[in-house]
């Protein structure tokens, strides 16, 4: 029985374990990976973080790299393996938590090592667990190579020919840009892109995000409502720099496809030989057998990670409080904040 037990090793559940740590409760850490920072690790090899050192750290420990020089995944997946090293956090690797339950006054966790039970529970699971996919993919031939953002790595899993890249976020806008060295590159969008530079006037875009408030923008503030209906912009100008030369192409919605044609929103058409789908997650708590936990979109249900079901916190949520409340620049700030409620809560 511990007092608490967090559910993934991320930055979220190691920002919670850093200040858990600092107290007397029984403390640990499950994630069912086999090594810290593997989220990291299996993402796209070419995959550079927006955000400086400054930016990119935890409560405790500064990320170390050169002052203008952008993290990779690699550099992120090694920081958080070395900051559960230098803080020695209880993570347990390996751990798949299948159902959690509730029972009297305690939390039953059932995994594939067995059952352990918690009188409170933080769940850090992060915001990406299913790959959204769009129904009609099944139409396409299976002689198209189609991959979701999360299964890419690097443009060696496709076959030559074109390649349509579908869902121009950030994530989107960074592959397209690498394909378009190796390939005929298409880029579909549901709306008008929106660029914004890295660097103004020698400081990252992100320090003067910091100094004009945005970082501080609450989800329920004025310019918080705002930056949540229009979503993030491109950082940086590499794909505008390829759409100029002609080497991506851009395209409308993708709104259907059959055999081996997509069709857009336009009505034009185009055959493709590869396609990968940047359009997201969907959340999964299918696991959370507790009640008023999820709404009907199967959203959680919280004000700041603290949810209606006594004993439960999330960490990591998209705008759980700001916007980097999911990313590594925020979600300290919102540990600290569950850390003094936990506390309170326990006492």
């Amino acid at each position: 029985m511990y007092d608490v037990i967090i559910i993934g090793s991320g930055q979220a559940g190691l920002s919670m374990g850093y200040y858990l740590k600092k107290t007397a409760l029984s403390l640990v850490i499950i994630d069912q990976n086999t090594r810290i920072g593997d989220t990291w690790r299996n993402r796209y090899d070419s995959l550079t973080l927006f955000t400086p050192p400054l930016y990119s750290s935890l409560p405790g420990l500064r990320l170390k790299k050169e002052r203008n020089c952008m993290p990779t995944k690699d550099d992120i997946a090694d920081y958080l393996e070395n900051y559960a090293k230098t803080f020695s956090l209880p993570v347990q690797l390996g751990i798949h938590v299948k159902n959690v339950s509730k029972i009297d006054d305690f939390f039953s966790l059932e995994t594939n090592k067995g059952v352990v039970e918690a009188r409170n529970l933080v769940v850090a699971t992060g915001p990406f667990h299913t790959p959204r996919i769009p129904s009609f993919s099944k139409k396409l031939s299976k002689d198209i190579v189609q991959l979701h953002s999360s299964s890419y790595k690097n443009p060696s899993q496709l076959k030559d020919g074109n390649v349509l890249v579908v869902g121009a976020g950030n994530s989107g806008a960074q592959i397209a840009v690498e394909l378009a060295n190796t390939h005929k590159t298409y880029l579909s969008t549901s709306g008008k892109l929106r660029f914004l530079p890295l660097f103004i006037m020698n400081k990252n875009i992100f320090w003067w995000f910091d100094k004009i408030g945005i970082l501080k923008a609450t989800r329920d503030s004025f310019i918080g409502r705002k930056l949540q209906l229009y979503g993030d912009p491109i950082f940086g100008t590499q794909l505008k720099t390829k759409m100029k030369a002609g080497l991506v192409h851009l395209r409308e919605r993708t709104k259907t496809a059959s055999e081996n044609e997509v069709i857009f929103a336009d009505a034009s058409t185009l055959k493709v030989d590869n396609i990968i789908w940047a359009t997201g997650f969907r959340p999964n708590y299918d696991w959370l057998n507790l009640p008023n936990l999820v709404d009907k979109q199967g959203n959680i249900i919280h004000k700041r990670g603290i949810t209606q079901q006594k004993g439960v916190f999330f960490l990591g949520l998209p705008w759980q409080y700001r916007r980097g409340s999911s990313l590594l620049e925020g979600v300290g700030k919102d540990a600290y904040y569950l850390y003094q409620h936990i506390l309170t809560h326990i006492r």
